[in-house]
């Protein structure tokens, strides 16, 4: 717009103001020139903001200066149609936030979608409500109010994607001289959401900030709007605090960097919601007159060509894509409110007490949605409620409207308010208490300090009265001295004293049918599921059976909920295994968001884990240890065999397609688990189990060879193919496998590496290819080598993994670590050691339990028989035993038969219990011919069936 007047009306009312920011600009600019240019188009746009038939409400988000103007303007205007700055989709939810407790944000979310990126997945996009802000005011005039239309015209949260794809690029406000504070877990309630922003004021020139900020004696930019705009126009007019509004939201705009992708988004949204306007005026026959427009200051000083109700652009709405939205209301705080639009943490808490001031100052009655939580009841009048008057106040004509109300706000000098000594000294007191509760070593001393310093620190900042930040600087500084005893410091507590954090809740009848499907179902717990805060629920499931269903929403509720929303203290739920009592710490309450969320993808939890399941194990990174992960949770959680037998056939074709051995480890632990629960709790085995079987044993057999010299693949995954080709042997056998498959692949392997070398030697003596004397002999020739010493711990190391394929081989194992103990010098044992130590720790620590245990059997239990203790592996064998009769000893005397000469009383016991009767032979019975060969003289059909199946007669 050009800066020259245009038409007698603004000769009328701005030619004065323009005039003398024409002078400024000659003064401090040495001539008109781009100075001049900002400043008269200020002036400009604020004159056509004013102008609009169509009343523009310009407001600052969550600004109570704000919310008491709309309060104000909407009893005195009585508007018949509002129009909102909020995502035109959301429209639907606003009459559901009279069953919640504010703050909470509408919320449209989408997890899966459908036109835009799959890594931007899942999409979320919110828009906090407070009672302090303007938009709450609009919302709950126009719901409560009969006859009055409330239209939603800002892009839809498709849009929001479609012309934006950042997702935020605004860090919170840090204090100066330092990183902000660990941020408190109510800022991530709106989670990775993207904001919509309502009313953003914030200058975008970095430069613009920091020289209102040095020049107004503040830290941030929060408390410059609270001193220099939120005070002044708390007391204004409705028409200086329109024309304000509009002259800030000019300056920002016009001092706004180069910053073409935000530039182009605000325009965008500005002719989206023009465009909206007009139609609406078009479609319902409304008179601009009886409309009000709410939006952001910055958007109301827009200079797009569709601006206005006369604007002369065509603007084409683009459709949306195909993503389906879906759309609740999440809790929401002052602090993820502050987190999420980048505000210093606490100044929405005194935004809220400010708010709470204002009302008791001016007596402004606000609008609040009946039936809300804390609303106040309507009084029940005598009289019929007659239908809604005519507006109170009869609009200014437009000449009267648009008068120049500028000129003596920005000449009038800011009107200092009194020290309010008892609201500072109480603020002092109230502190030092809260201080002491948190391990201060706070005194009345520190109080007054506080109250001379927060008076002192106002003067050096041009104010009379100190303002809670004055107050919060004053106490950092006199009471928290060098160190924090507590969880929370003096800033945090100040904030806490100003208001607190204020948490909303979403009542039970705004919440989704999954939400409220999980509080009936859990109903019989008796607890408080909606508070705030962990609470311990206890199940008896012998006395109480009926509680059985509430167990199974909790472990339900465990596997698809965050950490902390439901966590087991007693129990827990495998396969084959279930608990007969239970404790649980529910947490749901605090965790409301992630359980509305849960009900934007089914209305059912068992719906929403089938779903979750069915994905992972269909996704494009799918392995087979998460598809078989997949099926075991579907067996526990679901019981159902149909998902579990789908997800089992998919596990095949997984495996089918794998090439690495990466979750070989995970693969075997999970099938034993399976196979385990299936052959005592089923009847036959699952068909998938048996394919799977098959499948996996040529798989790991095919590739075998190459994990061995694979320098990718680690000792353990070689280990647990090994484990599932040796433990599934039997069942791959009895399937139709061929065993020489796994002889050829085990011959053909070659491992370089000493860890793996001892894995084949165990996989060779499990197939018998080498014996456990051959493998003791290797053992001793690497302890004889001096060149292998060194690499010892590394075949120990092999050997240790190989207790999962050939668990048989502890006792091995143990001998060939008590070998190196007992032979090797401690020169050498000594730097040897510590490298045995971390490499045991580091790839087999699950694994010592089980050497621990064989150890335990094979050494002596006392100390004192150590010294005569002789190990088993150095014991002289016996000799061997003849095929044709008993061993004897060297005096040709039957020994196996001598301890039952010497005992016989317990054979007496046990013929006596059968039955029998007979008399024992003398020890020397033998000599006529072996003892043992009457007994099948006796019985002679047992040696002839022997005789004829082995002859095959």
């Amino acid at each position: 717009m050009s800066g020259s007047p245009t038409n007698g009306l603004e000769e009328t009312h701005f030619s004065a103001l323009r005039g003398q920011l024409h002078e400024a600009a000659t003064v401090f600019a040495d001539g008109p020139d781009a100075l001049e240019g900002i400043l008269v188009g200020m002036v400009d746009d604020v004159d056509r903001a004013v102008r609009e038939p169509l009343e523009i409400f310009p407001v600052c988000h969550h600004s109570p200066a704000s919310a008491l103007a709309m309060a104000r303007r909407l009893r005195e205007k009585q508007p018949k149609v509002v129009y909102l700055e909020l995502c035109e989709d959301m429209a639907p939810l606003l009459d559901e936030l009279r069953n919640c407790r504010l703050p909470v944000a509408v919320q449209a979310f989408a997890s899966e979608v459908d036109g835009f990126p799959a890594e931007w997945a899942p999409l979320s996009v919110v828009a906090p409500i407070t009672e302090a802000s303007a938009e709450y005011q609009a919302i709950a005039y126009a719901l409560d109010t009969p006859g009055v239309e409330l239209v939603l015209v800002d892009r839809s949260s498709d849009h929001v994607f479609q012309w934006d794809g950042r997702h935020g690029e605004r860090a919170p406000e840090e204090e100066p001289g330092g990183a902000a504070g660990a941020p408190e877990p109510e800022a991530a309630l709106h989670g990775e959401a993207v904001g919509v922003e309502i009313g953003d004021l914030r200058p975008r020139f970095a430069e613009l900030e920091e020289h209102l900020l040095r020049h107004g004696k503040v830290r941030h930019w929060s408390e410059w709007w609270h001193q220099y705009v939120e005070v002044p126009l708390g007391d204004s007019d409705h028409d200086a605090y329109r024309q304000v509004m509009f002259l800030v939201g000019s300056l920002f705009r016009r001092l706004a960097p180069g910053d073409g992708d935000r530039v182009r988004v605000d325009e965008e949204r500005e002719r989206y919601m023009w465009t909206r306007i007009r139609e609406h005026l078009v479609s319902s026959g409304a008179g601009p007159e009886d409309c009000l427009y709410v939006c952001g200051a910055f958007h109301a000083a827009s200079r797009v060509e569709e601006f206005g109700v006369a604007g002369s652009g065509s603007y084409a709405i683009s459709p949306r894509s195909a993503t389906t939205w879906q759309h609740g209301l999440i809790p929401s705080s002052h602090a993820a409110i502050e987190a999420q639009f980048g505000l210093v943490p606490g100044s929405v808490s005194i935004a809220a007490t400010q708010w709470a001031k204002n009302l008791k100052r001016t007596r402004v009655q606000p609008y609040r949605l009946a039936g809300q939580d804390g609303a106040k009841k309507p009084r029940a009048s005598k009289k019929a409620v007659a239908p809604r008057k005519a507006p109170a106040v009869v609009p200014a004509p437009p000449e009267e409207a648009a008068a120049d109300r500028l000129s003596g706000f920005l000449r009038r000098p800011p009107v200092l308010d009194t020290l309010d000594e008892a609201e500072l000294l109480g603020w002092s007191v109230d502190i030092v208490r809260a201080a002491r509760r948190s391990g201060y070593l706070a005194s009345t001393a520190d109080a007054i300090a506080v109250f001379e310093t927060s008076i002192l620190l106002a003067g050096m900042r041009d104010r009379a009265k100190p303002t809670p930040y004055d107050f919060q600087d004053a106490a950092i500084t006199c009471i928290e001295k060098d160190s924090v005893p507590g969880r929370r410091d003096v800033r945090r507590l100040v904030e806490i004293m100003m208001g607190g954090d204020r948490i909303g809740r979403v009542g039970y009848d705004a919440l989704p049918p999954l939400a409220r499907d999980v509080h009936d179902r859990l109903a019989p717990l008796e607890l408080k599921l909606q508070q705030r805060g962990v609470q311990r629920a206890l199940l008896d499931l012998h006395s109480s059976p009926e509680l059985r269903a509430c167990s199974d929403v909790l472990w339900m509720l465990r596997r698809l909920m965050p950490h902390g929303a439901a966590r087991p203290i007693m129990g827990e739920r495998k396969l084959g295994e279930r608990s007969i009592q239970e404790s649980w710490d529910l947490a749901l309450g605090t965790h409301q968001r992630a359980l509305i969320e849960l009900g934007y993808e089914g209305v059912s939890i068992e719906q929403v884990l089938e779903q979750r399941l069915r994905r992972d194990a269909y996704g494009p990174r799918a392995t087979t240890a998460g598809v078989l992960a997949a099926v075991e949770d579907a067996t526990l959680y679901l019981r159902g065999r149909r998902l579990a037998d789908e997800l089992g056939h998919r596990a095949l074709e997984v495996l089918a397609a794998e090439r690495t051995v990466d979750g070989a480890p995970e693969v075997l632990r999970r099938v034993r688990g399976l196979l385990a629960y299936y052959r005592t709790g089923e009847p036959v085995l699952p068909p998938w189990v048996e394919s799977f079987v098959k499948a996996g044993y040529a798989h790991y057999c095919t590739l075998l060879p190459t994990a061995f010299t694979d320098e990718d693949a680690t000792v353990g995954q070689v280990a647990a193919m090994l484990g599932f080709l040796f433990s599934m042997e039997s069942l791959a056998l009895s399937l139709g496998c061929d065993r020489a498959q796994l002889e050829l692949a085990v011959a053909q392997s070659r491992p370089t590496d000493p860890e793996r070398t001892a894995l084949l030697w165990a996989a060779q003596v499990q197939l018998g290819a080498l014996s456990r004397a051959e493998l003791r002999e290797r053992c001793g020739e690497l302890l004889a080598n001096p060149m292998v010493v060194p690499a010892y711990p590394r075949y120990l190391s092999g050997f240790v993994h190989a207790l999962v394929p050939v668990p048989g081989l502890a006792d091995v194992v143990v001998e060939a670590v008590s070998n190196a103990f007992g032979r090797l010098p401690d020169p050498v044992l000594l730097p040897w050691l510590p490298t045995l130590i971390t490499t045991l720790r580091a790839g087999a620590a699950d694994l010592a339990p089980l050497l621990i245990r064989e150890a335990g059997r094979i050494f002596p239990a006392r100390l004192a028989a150590l010294d005569m203790w002789v190990p088993p592996w150095r014991e002289v064998p016996e000799t061997a035993t003849s095929v044709a009769g008993p061993a004897k000893a060297a005096d040709g005397a039957s020994r196996g038969a001598a301890l039952l000469f010497a005992h016989p009383g317990t054979l007496d016991a046990v013929a006596e219990l059968l039955g029998c009767d007979g008399a024992w032979a003398s020890l020397d019975a033998d000599a006529a011919g072996v003892p043992g060969a009457a007994l099948l003289a006796r019985h002679p059909d047992t040696a002839g069936a022997w005789e004829s199946l082995l002859s095959g007669s």
